[in-house]
Order: structure tokens, then C-alpha cells, then sequence
């Protein structure tokens, strides 16, 4: 480890060709992930990315030609805990060895019989796996696509796809001899699926969450108390998941003998973004074989949310090297690309430093990260995974957005026509398909999975202040 390499400071790129900045003091505060930063790239874990394909879109734009084998290269890296020119580990000196012990002993899991087979049991007899594939049919017939499949994530206990990830971390926790978890959330979701979690297999839980989507996500913050998490709010910068996911990196620098940081995105340093694919891949793994049972072949398109981006990967993973397979991940548009108030990163991309991993950072001329807005909290942070951020360079994988009206359009049609509640998070995928059936953009009779990630009752409060505040403006024209 002597000879690893050092970058200390904030990086921050624009664009193309643009220069970086670096700054190199410390946090008044304590260490954190957007200072004092340490990338130490030797890490004794294994690195995978994978990816190919092309387009059944009519309009490929933004996919990029190259061989199956082209595009594997172009994610893939020599360099353990990077995805390309992607990823790696930027932290401060305190959480070096904790973040080596973790790819350590997650590295140690991936091969151990037994603790897979206890993985599998909780998934299959607690979280509720395998999860259906249902053929949305009448929402498909009303957006011009026939074949719509959704899987159904949020049927699994809690509600969404973040028990899978949040069962493996508690489990690898208590195997490493953690008493205690920090945790971040930002819908509410990962937070509900921590303290779930630790409670059953025994461990303190900790839950920083904004502010403002305490506010918004009021159901979720009730019901990880009664789990028994301690919710911290977090009043900081934007009180949203940017600034939770800072406190708690802040609680595990200081409690790191006994606590772990159970991260609930393809984000962080290695080992999180590689560690949480892999607890989330089982999304992609079962609908492999339901689709084929479905429909007798692999799916044209799959399309999924993107935040952080764990739902979306745990469905792309499984397909990557199926060249036939499109995917497409969906980010917040907000209130459109043009008005600045969105989440999407790909929409202006620069490449940066945030928590612990380079990647695409929506960040200022001068390297300062941006404010976010989003209607769904899930979605509402400035960074992407670095593996998306790979696909994406390589072109295995586009990138859309969609807005907050469409999302909340979206979000009415699937109730209305299927009897089902997507989370906004969702939503924004549904959406999509919407506005690609509209345009024709995808073949009427195209074999889709959409990924549904969780369920809508979290956001009802959202959806319906959003349609009162629709009511009055059209009030105040007439």
C-alpha cells in the first residue's frame, strides 16, 4: 500500500476539456468525502464492469458504435475499484483501513458458501423473493406498447428494492463485528430498509436523513422509529440526501471501531458501488429467467430510475454482456433541464469528486457542487454511480430524464389503469415509456421491463400537494 497514488482536494472537471480545481483544506467540521480527500487505488478487491449492445430505438442517438468486446473494455479497468476512468477511493486518512477492511471482508463473502445461502434464506422467507413479473397490459395499450412487463419490486417487504442491499450490508455488519450502523436515506426507503434490517439481526441503527425530505417523507420517518432507528435530521446545505449522506460519513469517521456505514446506493468508495451491485443483482437475475419463461427470449429494453442508480444496475447488471438488450436509466428532469432545477447529471455532464468516488457531479464553473431539485426525494442528488457513469461513456447504457409532471402523470396512469401505486422514483421510468410510446420512438410491439422499485403510499402527501397546487394555478388563470 506505501506506493499507492494520492490525490488530495476537490476535484472538479467541466465538461470537456475543462480544467480541475483542487483545494486542500479541511473540513472545519471533520473529515468528510468532498475534502481531505485520499484516492488510494490498490485495493484488494475484484473490479467488474461490463457492457455492450445496440439500439431497438428508432432514434439511436447518444448510443455509440463498437463491438460487444469494445464497449466490456471501455468499463472495465485494470485497476481495481474502477469502472473505466471512474470510481476508486477518495477519502480522508481516517476511513482508509475501515474502507480496506470492508473490501476485505466483502471479498470474503462473495466466495462463502455459507453466507450466500444465509443471504438467500432472509431474501426468499423475510424480504419476500423471488418478486413477480406482471404484465402491465393495460397501461401498456395506452401508451402504444404492448408488451410492457414490470417487475415488482415494490412487493417485497418494506417496499421497495433497498431491503436486498440492506439485508447483505446488516449481514456482512454483524460477520466483521459491528454492534452499531450509520445510514443515510433521502425518499425515506433505504432508511426504513436499514432499521429493518438491524432489527433482525441485531444491531444499533442510526438514520440521518434532510430536512426537508423529513417533511416530505413524514410516513417513512414514523416508521423507522418504530423499527427503533434513531432518525438524526440533518439542517445543513440543502437538507437533502447530499447533506445526510455527509453527516453520516461524519458519524462513521468518528465511530469506526464499532459501526459500519451501510450505504444504500451504487455510490461512496470501493468497495460500496461494486458491493451494493452485487446485493441488488438478484433484481436482474430473476427477471432473466421469468421473461424467458414469460415471453421464450430476453427483452428488447429494459428501463429503470436513476439516482444513485442500485435499482437500475441490479437490472442492467444480469443483461450487460446480451448485446440484443437495451437499457435505458431515467433521471429527474425536474422542472426541466433548461429552468436548471433538476437532477440529472448526464443532462450537463462534468466529471468530479463526491463521497469518496469520482464521477458525474452536477457542479459549477467553479467546481461547487449544485443544488438539486427533484419531486422525488430518491432521485434528488448530485452524483451518479461511477459504473453508470462508465456505461454511459461507453454507450452500453442512455440516459433520459423525465420531469416532475411527467413523473406525476406517469404516476396516475399506472394507478388508473393497473391498480398499482408507483414510487415517484419509479415514475420517472414509467414515465419514459409514456413519452417514447407517444413519440413512437419504441416499436409498438417491443418486449420491455420496467423496473418498478418501490411502492407510491410513501409519496402520497407529494402527489397530492402537487395536484392542489395544480388546482390553484389554473384557478388563478381562469
Amino acid at each position: 500500500m506505501g506506493a499507492a497514488r494520492r490525490e488530495l482536494g476537490a476535484e472538479a472537471r467541466r465538461g470537456r476539456g475543462a480544467r480541475s480545481r483542487e483545494h486542500h483544506r479541511a473540513h472545519p467540521r471533520g473529515p468528510s468525502l468532498r475534502s481531505g480527500r485520499l484516492e488510494r487505488t490498490r485495493v484488494r478487491a475484484r473490479q467488474e464492469g461490463r457492457g455492450k449492445g445496440e439500439g431497438l430505438h428508432r432514434e439511436s442517438a447518444g448510443s455509440r458504435p463498437g463491438t460487444a468486446e469494445t464497449l466490456v473494455k471501455a468499463v472495465r479497468s485494470t485497476t481495481p475499484g474502477r469502472f473505466g476512468e471512474f470510481g476508486g477511493i477518495y477519502v480522508p486518512e481516517i476511513l482508509y483501513t475501515p474502507v480496506l477492511e470492508l473490501a476485505h471482508a466483502f471479498e470474503e463473502v462473495r466466495g462463502d458458501h455459507a453466507f450466500q445461502e444465509t443471504l438467500q434464506r432472509e431474501l426468499t422467507t423475510f424480504a419476500g423473493r423471488p418478486t413477480p413479473l406482471t404484465h402491465a397490459v393495460r397501461f401498456g395499450e395506452t401508451i402504444g406498447l404492448t408488451r410492457v412487463y414490470l417487475k415488482r419490486e415494490d412487493l417485497l417487504h418494506t417496499g421497495a428494492h433497498k431491503i436486498n442491499n440492506a439485508l447483505g450490508q446488516a449481514l456482512l455488519a454483524r460477520r466483521m463485528g459491528k454492534t452499531r450502523v450509520v445510514a443515510e436515506t433521502g425518499a425515506g426507503q433505504h432508511g426504513v430498509a436499514s432499521a429493518t434490517a438491524c432489527a433482525r439481526v441485531g444491531l444499533q441503527c442510526t438514520v440521518y436523513m434532510g430536512e426537508v425530505d423529513m417533511e416530505r417523507q413524514r410516513p417513512n420517518v414514523e416508521r423507522m422509529k418504530l423499527l427503533g432507528a434513531e432518525v438524526v435530521p440533518v439542517a445543513s446545505g440543502s437538507r437533502t440526501l447530499k447533506d445526510a449522506i455527509n453527516e453520516a460519513m461524519r458519524d462513521w469517521s468518528a465511530s469506526v471501531r464499532t459501526t459500519h456505514y451501510l450505504l444504500g446506493s451504487v455510490l461512496g468508495p470501493h468497495p460500496y458501488p461494486t458491493m451494493v451491485r452485487d446485493f441488488q443483482s438478484v433484481i436482474g437475475r430473476e427477471t432473466r429467467v421469468q421473461i424467458q419463461k414469460e415471453a421464450g427470449r430476453l427483452p428488447d429494453l429494459l428501463v429503470a430510475c436513476v439516482g444513485g442508480g442500485s435499482n437500475a444496475i441490479g437490472l442492467f447488471h444480469e443483461f450487460l454482456e446480451d448485446r440484443a438488450v437495451q437499457m435505458v436509466g431515467v433521471e429527474a428532469g425536474g422542472a426541466g433541464i433548461r429552468s436548471g432545477r433538476h437532477a440529472a447529471r448526464f443532462a450537463e455532464p462534468a466529471v468530479g469528486v463526491l463521497h469518496g468516488t469520482r464521477t458525474q457531479v452536477l457542479q459549477d464553473s467553479a467546481g461547487q457542487i449544485r443544488s438539486t431539485h427533484s419531486i422525488s426525494a430518491g432521485l434528488d442528488y448530485p452524483a451518479v454511480g461511477p459504473e453508470h457513469a462508465a456505461l454511459q461513456a461507453s454507450g452500453r447504457v442512455r440516459y433520459e430524464s423525465a420531469t416532475d409532471e411527467e413523473a406525476l402523470r406517469a404516476f396516475d396512469l399506472l394507478a388508473r389503469t393497473e391498480g398499482i401505486l408507483p414510487a415517484l422514483e419509479s415514475s420517472h421510468a414509467l414515465a419514459y415509456l409514456a413519452r417514447s410510446g407517444a413519440a413512437r420512438a419504441v416499436r409498438s410491439d417491443a418486449l420491455i421491463v420496467a423496473n418498478l422499485s418501490g411502492r407510491g403510499d410513501k409519496d402520497l402527501g407529494v402527489v397530492l400537494a402537487a395536484r392542489h397546487d395544480a388546482a390553484l394555478d389554473s384557478s388563478g388563470r381562469g
